[in-house]
C-alpha cells in the first residue's frame, strides 16, 4: 500500500473518531463505527496485521484525534552525536520517545535521555520540529510530529536502560545502522545543520 493510501486511512480513522467523540446521533453513531471499521481495514492491509486488533487500538483513542507528539535528544560531544541502540532490532537512535502527560517538553527529553544513555542532561533549545509524514519512515496506525532538542550532559556514565543495549558517540559521516521508525538519515543532516543555525526548522 503506497503511502497515499496510509494517509487516507489515517484522516478517515481521525474524522470517525472526532465524529463518535460528538455526534448525538445514534445513526451517525452507526456511520462513525462504520467509517472507523473501514480504516482499520485499511491500515492493517498496510502493516500487515488483523483488521479487529487495529481497530480495538483506535476505539481506545479517545477524543478528538490529533498527532502523537515524540521527543528526541541530540547531545554532541567532540563533534559525535549521542545514539542508543534499541533493544529489539540492534538500530540506533536519538535517545527519547512519547511525550508523557504531565511532564514539559524539556522534562521529557532530560528524563529520556536519563533512562536510555545514563547521562544527567540539561535541555538547552529547540532543534528542529519534523511530520513523520514529510520524511521516510515506515508506515505507522498514528500521525507523529518529532520534537528535537539540544541538549548537554551535566553527570552521569553510559549506561543502558530496559529499552537499550548500547550507548555511543558517531561522527554525523559515520552513523551506525539507524532505527528509521525513530529517526532517518535526512533528519541527522538537518540536525547537524540546525547545530548552527538560531531559529528552529519546521517542516
Amino acid at each position: 500500500m503506497n503511502s497515499d493510501w496510509l494517509n487516507w486511512a489515517q484522516r478517515i480513522q481521525a474524522l470517525a473518531q472526532a465524529g463518535i467523540t460528538f455526534t448525538k446521533d445514534k445513526y451517525d453513531m452507526e456511520r462513525y463505527d462504520e467509517l472507523l471499521a473501514i480504516s482499520a481495514e485499511m491500515m492493517a492491509c498496510a502493516k500487515n496485521l488483523d483488521a479487529a486488533s487495529v481497530k480495538e487500538t483506535f476505539v481506545q483513542q479517545n477524543g478528538y484525534q490529533t498527532p502523537k507528539i515524540d521527543v528526541r535528544g541530540v547531545v554532541i560531544k567532540d563533534n559525535h552525536i549521542l545514539l542508543v541502540q534499541e533493544e529489539t532490532d540492534g538500530t540506533w537512535a536519538l535517545p527519547g520517545g512519547y511525550c508523557e502527560v504531565g511532564l514539559s517538553p524539556a522534562e521529557n527529553i532530560v528524563k529520556e535521555i536519563k533512562e536510555e544513555s545514563g547521562y544527567d542532561s540539561k535541555y538547552e533549545r529547540v532543534l528542529a520540529l519534523f511530520d513523520t509524514k514529510k520524511h521516510r519512515h515506515p508506515p505507522h496506525m498514528f500521525h507523529f510530529y518529532k520534537l528535537v532538542l539540544h541538549c548537554t550532559i551535566t553527570g552521569g556514565t553510559a549506561t543502558t536502560g530496559v529499552e537499550t543495549s548500547n550507548v555511543g558517540f558517531f561522527s554525523f559521516d559515520d552513523l551506525p545502522p539507524l532505527s528509521a521508525n525513530r529517526n532517518t538519515l535526512e533528519q541527522f543532516s538537518i540536525i547537524r545543520n540546525q547545530l548552527n543555525e538560531r531559529q528552529p526548522y519546521m517542516d
